[in-house]
């Protein structure tokens, strides 16, 4: 079933007499979703007006085209979100609403906050088939319940999201990637170094066949001098130098897991406190990518595998994003639970929104 307004949502929503699968572009197909397709299509950017940096769009508008319509004004969004399809076997176009849905962050959110943090407001329906709409269009502080922020990685299981606003940024002109020939299990000492350092950096994590990796972006002049800096900074972890003109590829690379496109193996995603990912890594084996300085681990195992059990002890929590052989997403303590299962009953009493999706 697809639907193109949030009219046809409400009423699909209400007249459903089983569980639905909600999708958008069908990219980030995670999690054990059962019952009847629901395909949001609604489609179009509503609002944008670059002075102000925000921007309202339908949640079914493909991100390419979002991002198309910001490059042009010389802006961005500011979590540089990434496209997951080819690497999860799920290829086509990526949409906004599903960007919010899984809380998608690319290596930006170490300078400029996770999507979560860009969303000004929302509108969706719930389980219930109401509309609900939160926030604004404008920057402001919230007053009573966020539900921008609680809609955002909640993948579809507590509403059908059908409009997203966003707060903005202005596109950097000239960026500069610092790469450090260092192996997975010692770039984080050398990533907290760079993000500690006065130099802004706006990337940090380590890729396959290149290094450990820092970015810095703005100004000409300012990148250089900063590149600098962050190299000298950085040359007693290992050799370093500096790359521009391939700068843009390599955080791309980072951002949709390219590395790992076309090999077989269970990919894990981990998010854990920097400080412990050296140990971590020792502890999983496989293949790595980093991000957020060592908060993030990438990891492709042998299908199977469980890498909860592997990198055990850790503080954090890991997601199956490739893989059907254990849960996927983390096991909840027995409060936070307790909490999940209240919002469900509260947004969608009867039950029928993404279930299994977060199991």
């Amino acid at each position: 079933m697809k639907v193109e307004s949030e009219a046809q949502l409400a009423e699909a929503v209400r007249e459903a007499t089983g569980p639905l699968m909600v999708r958008g572009g069908g990219t980030r197909p995670v999690g054990r979703c059962v019952g009847e397709a629901l395909e949001v299509a609604i489609s179009g950017i509503s609002l944008y007006e670059p002075g102000a940096l925000t921007m309202v769009v339908g949640a079914g508008t493909p991100l390419a085209e979002v991002e198309a319509a910001l490059a042009a004004e010389g802006q961005r969004l500011p979590f540089e979100p990434g496209q997951w399809g080819a690497v999860l076997g799920a290829p086509g176009q990526s949409t906004i609403g599903g960007v919010v849905a899984a809380n998608v962050s690319g290596p930006r959110r170490v300078q400029a906050g996770a999507c979560r943090d860009s969303l000004i407001g929302v509108r969706f329906v719930d389980g219930r088939g109401d509309v609900i709409k939160n926030g604004g269009r404008v920057m402001k502080n919230v007053t009573g319940y966020d539900l921008a922020k609680l809609m955002a990685g909640s993948w579809g299981t507590l509403g059908v999201l059908s409009e997203v606003a966003f707060k903005l940024l202005p596109a950097a002109p000239t960026q500069a990637t610092v790469v450090v020939d260092l192996p997975a299990g010692a770039a984080q000492v050398a990533l907290a170094a760079a993000l500690g350092s006065p130099f802004d950096v706006s990337g940090a994590g380590w890729v396959p066949g290149v290094g450990a990796v820092v970015r810095v972006e703005g100004l000409a002049q300012s990148v250089q001098y900063r590149a600098e800096k962050l190299a000298s900074l950085l040359a007693p972890f290992g050799e370093t130098r500096i790359e521009q003109d391939g700068s843009g590829a390599i955080w791309a690379n980072l951002r949709d897991l390219t590395p790992f496109v076309g090999k077989t193996g269970d990919l894990w995603r981990l998010s854990v406190k920097p400080s412990e990912a050296a140990d971590i890594i020792a502890r999983l084996g496989g293949e790595v990518m980093l991000d957020w300085g060592g908060g993030l681990i990438w990891v492709l195992l042998p299908e199977g595998s469980d890498a909860r059990a592997l990198a055990a002890p850790y503080s954090g929590h890991a997601t199956l994003m490739r893989g059907v052989t254990a849960a996927v997403f983390e096991p909840e303590p027995a409060p936070v639970a307790a909490l999940s299962a209240g919002l469900r009953a509260q947004f969608d009493p009867r039950g029928i929104l993404n279930p299994g999706r977060m199991l």
